[in-house]
């Protein structure tokens, strides 16, 4: 070696010449927390009825409460009114009744239960102006029922006593009439729009005495407990899915025959906590057998800490406004017996299939959004078009049943829709609905523990449960998750050796923030 190169040697050149064609490493960005999906949208107020709409943001303003616990809850009063009143033809036999479960999670503290009160208080009004109108009609038909029964018990002493084996012919048939007299008088019931906490089998009874219609409101989420069980230890969902979805539902009872109720339509209006939507996750049966994907899902953000502390009270005149026009729907709607049939324009129709369309793409279990949520999505179309019914009756709570739903109409139901797939998604994402990301879950928990600065794959799949991941190749999308994530970063693969063999596992730089 000459002097020349033994310098260099001692200095490593070649080293430090290596260094010099070697970049720097890449910064890193602050990791976006997994479920995370950007700001969710804010309710879109005026897609409602103006007078709704007028409320909501009254009431939002008043009680400095989002606009969304308001909204969704002026849609569930609006439900309560017309639910089992009407049906939207979509085409063909497709029909779908007006009802909605909505559920709104907001933290302690967000004032749920003023903004229950304000916009569930003419819903009471109503139901106590019809329990005062149905009041003399059931003291007249009990009066004629307790008539009646006592003319029965004395034409039966008659035949029983006439002294005739096996009875008077004539005596009996007047015995028979009587009774059959009894059975055709009919009571009517003191009418109910609303409870609060109930069980299934409750709920089951009132809906058979108030043919089949009845809604649930509620500032608290103990009715999911309700229904896993908490009373009777065992799941109990069956009342709650047919009143969904407007089916036949039986009502058998001790002692008395059993009622049949042909078209079941339940309202549920909900707030809960933000935990509750995720402990009713894990609840037996609430996802499989299909109740999860019947709710319309809303997740605003707290205010709290940023609230106005004297703030506007509600115009007199919104606040009369919405009282007499949800009244109204009440009273229009009521008496209707066999459910009104709400037609679409053409062009509505056609708006509402164009979006059927783009959804169904959405639907497809591998490349679209919507996929490992198609409980739910396979199910929007159908509550667009309950959302778009709702709208158009409450345009004219009067008269708006004699009208078809324009296309305006179908384009602020697309919009409410597009507002809860939003919120539906951040939801399902919190359950541990996508399992991609529930695996991404898995190998950032692994990564956190052993806090590598640096991993292969083949060191990762060594380290993961086999529960998760059977085959290496079943890591690859969680992986492709967290980086896309920011939590890890893929190596440049090591050229190739020229000896050939096996190449070498891909290669995965942490985050810091790991590792601290």
């Amino acid at each position: 070696m000459s002097d020349a190169e033994a310098i260099l040697s001692g200095l490593d050149a070649a080293g430090v010449l290596a260094d010099m064609h070697t970049p720097a490493p890449e910064p890193w960005d602050a990791p976006v927390p997994l479920g995370t999906r950007g700001p969710l949208p804010a309710f879109p107020v005026d897609a409602l009825p103006e007078w709704v709409a007028a409320m909501v943001a009254a009431t939002a303003e008043e009680t400095q409460t989002p606009a969304d616990m308001a909204g969704c809850l002026a849609l569930a009063a609006l439900s309560t009114a017309a639910g089992g009143r009407a049906l939207v033809q979509v085409r063909g036999t497709w029909t779908e009744p007006v009802n909605i479960f909505t559920v709104v999670a907001m933290p302690p503290a967000s004032r749920k239960s003023a903004v229950f009160r304000a916009m569930s208080a003419p819903l009471l009004r109503a139901e106590k102006h019809l329990a005062e109108r149905a009041q003399p009609l059931i003291i007249d038909a009990q009066l004629a029922r307790d008539v009646a029964t006592g003319a029965a018990e004395k034409a039966k002493r008659a035949a029983a006593g006439s002294g005739t084996p096996g009875g008077d012919p004539s005596l009996l048939a007047d015995a028979a009439d009587a009774a059959m007299a009894v059975e055709s008088i009919k009571v009517p019931v003191v009418p109910r729009l609303v409870a609060d906490d109930i069980t299934p089998e409750a709920a089951a009874s009132l809906l058979a005495e108030q043919g089949g219609r009845l809604a649930v409101l509620s500032a608290e989420g103990g009715i999911f407990a309700t229904l896993a069980g908490r009373y009777s230890g065992v799941p109990n969902f069956e009342v709650f899915l047919k009143g969904h979805a407007g089916d036949m539902l039986r009502v058998d009872r001790k002692g008395a025959p059993a009622e049949h109720i042909d078209n079941a339509a339940l309202t549920l209006g909900l707030a809960v906590q933000p935990e509750v939507i995720t402990e009713i996750a894990t609840g037996p049966g609430f996802r499989g057998k299909g109740l999860l994907g019947r709710f319309l899902y809303s997740l605003p953000a707290s205010n709290v800490g940023t609230r106005n502390v004297e703030p506007d009270p509600a115009p007199e005149e919104v606040t009369a406004a919405y009282d007499t026009q949800l009244q109204n729907l009440v009273h229009t709607l009521h008496d209707w017996d066999d459910p009104i049939q709400l037609q679409q324009r053409p062009e509505a129709l056609a708006l509402l299939m164009e979006h059927a369309q783009i959804i169904e793409a959405r639907l497809h279990p591998e490349h679209g959004d919507l996929g490992h949520i198609g409980d739910w999505a396979g199910k929007y179309i159908g509550a667009v078009a309950r959302l778009a019914g709702l709208i158009h009756l409450g345009t004219d709570p009067v008269s708006a049943w004699r009208t078809p739903i324009t296309a305006q109409t179908v384009a602020a139901a697309i919009r409410l829709g597009e507002y809860f797939t939003a919120h539906a998604l951040a939801v399902f994402d919190h359950m541990g609905a996508d399992p991609d990301q529930e695996r991404a879950r898995t190998v950032l928990d692994w990564i956190t523990r052993k806090k590598p600065d640096r991993f292969t794959v083949r060191e990762a799949f060594n380290g993961l449960p086999r529960s998760a991941f059977r085959k290496v190749a079943d890591l690859r999308p969680a992986l492709e998750f967290l980086e896309s994530y920011g939590w890890i970063r893929e190596e440049p693969p090591p050229p190739t050796s020229r000896k050939g063999g096996r190449p070498p596992s891909p290669a995965y730089q942490v985050h810091p923030q790991l590792i601290q």
